[in-house]
């Protein structure tokens, strides 16, 4: 009678062999390319921050803007990059294996800070993952390593991008498990995501990267009447979502229906941003528009009711014209715009319902339920927890299937168990 070769003792042997090999190959592939990515995002942090720093300095520059949406369009064609389709490739690669350009990492990279430099309303962390993916993914082709791997190889830069850039390690690390599939988690990139995006982080904080955090301090005891409160303010927001992601996308086709030229459809935004700008008065709205966050902390950003639909028109307006950047922090600022707002009206702590505001637009722009409650710990502590998790919950819920990434692909049912396997809308 022969032995069941699953109970052979070579055959245990063999097993664990594989897995320590596989365990190895991946801590030395994910240490890499957090350090090569870490020091990639590190370099575009305070790139970042130079150029904002000068537009500060220079606010004439918003009157180049339209200029600067023409060479960034140059600079697309320069790189053959005129067909580019930004994170939406990135998340495709990974589910169906397209291919990742190496030039993408460039072209975003210099874009960005062309964006940032002439007033454009954008944020940085959609550049950052772009920026990783490409690089992961060229990486991975460089080990030869298969296709399935190579995905993971592109989950570990967008982590470390992530990371570095914006200093939320937890986040980062799940995010790009999360982002690609909703309602499927890639667990087998956990182990080379957490490590490539500690390793970014490290680097980053080594080299003067300094994390984003927000003190909330006025935290109400948790009872039913609270948690009411802060689950009707994450179902405004999930509203709010919604619309914020009906703006980018029909602001796109809005210019490419009445500008076929790029050239031109990027000068017409500048104008149209330049035009907005000059009839606020101010430029509160250029940029990611982050150092108004601590406004809205404090309170008087509950002055400022305008302030979410401004900004929902700024970022529409760049982005769509064809300027690059991230989507994300401009949805940071518009919860927080709207959670401060809420706080006027009802009377509650201004820093509790701006972080569940952040929180909630994030998590309804992204559909990333897991990765908004981490991010929420990074950047406001865990006292408030209770009200993060009402916030994501009913956030996530209620944004139905409106996404910022058409290429993300929403696999389960936000409703039922059931498998539905369709485009973000």
């Amino acid at each position: 009678m022969e032995l069941n070769s699953s109970n052979h003792p070579n055959f245990f042997l063999r097993q664990n062999t594989q897995r320590l090999v596989t365990v190895v190959k991946w801590i030395f592939f994910s240490l890499f390319s957090g350090i090569c990515i870490g020091l990639a995002g590190t370099a575009f942090y305070h790139c970042l921050n130079l150029v904002t720093r000068t537009r500060t300095e220079y606010p004439w520059l918003i009157f180049l803007l339209p200029a600067g949406g023409m060479l960034i369009v140059f600079l697309y064609r320069l790189f053959r990059n005129e067909n580019d389709r930004g994170t939406n490739l990135v998340l495709t690669a990974i589910s169906s294996g397209e291919r990742i350009p190496l030039r993408m990492a460039p072209s975003i990279f210099l874009s960005t800070l062309i964006t940032h430099l002439f007033g454009g309303s954008a944020g940085r962390e959609g550049a950052a993952l772009q920026l990783g993916g490409s690089i992961g993914n060229f990486l991975g082709k460089t080990f030869r390593m298969d296709e399935k791997d190579q995905h993971i190889m592109i989950m570990c830069g967008m982590s470390a991008a992530f990371s570095s850039v914006f200093g939320t390690p937890m986040a980062a690390a799940v995010f790009s498990m999360e982002v690609v599939t909703v309602g499927i988690m890639h667990y087998s990139a956990l182990v080379p995501c957490v490590l490539a995006s500690l390793a970014a982080h490290q680097l980053a904080l080594f080299l003067g990267a300094a994390p984003e955090a927000f003190a909330v301090t006025q935290i109400p005891e948790f009872s039913l009447s609270s948690a009411c409160l802060a689950a009707l303010l994450a179902a405004l927001c999930a509203v709010i979502s919604v619309c914020f992601c009906w703006m980018l996308h029909n602001a796109e086709k809005g210019y490419r229906y009445f500008f076929k030229n790029p050239y031109v459809r990027a000068a017409a935004g500048g104008v149209l941003v330049l035009l907005l700008t000059l009839l606020v008065g101010n430029q509160n709205y250029n940029g990611s528009g982050t150092h108004l966050l601590p406004l809205f902390f404090s309170g008087e950003g509950g002055a400022m009711p305008e302030a979410v639909l401004l900004k929902m028109c700024f970022t529409a307006l760049t982005i769509g014209a064809g300027f690059k950047g991230g989507e994300i922090v401009p949805s940071f600022f518009v919860g927080a715009a709207f959670g401060s707002l809420f706080a006027a009206l009802t009377g509650c702590p201004a820093d509790i319902c701006t972080a569940v505001g952040m929180t909630s637009v994030f998590c309804g722009v992204t559909n990333c339920p897991i990765t908004s409650l981490l991010i929420s710990f990074e950047l406001f502590g865990y006292e408030g927890m209770p009200y993060y998790l009402i916030a994501v919950a009913f956030s996530y819920m209620l944004s139905g299937y409106a996404g910022l990434y058409r290429g993300q692909k929403i696999a389960y049912s936000k409703f039922k168990t059931n498998y539905i396997n369709r485009q973000a809308e």
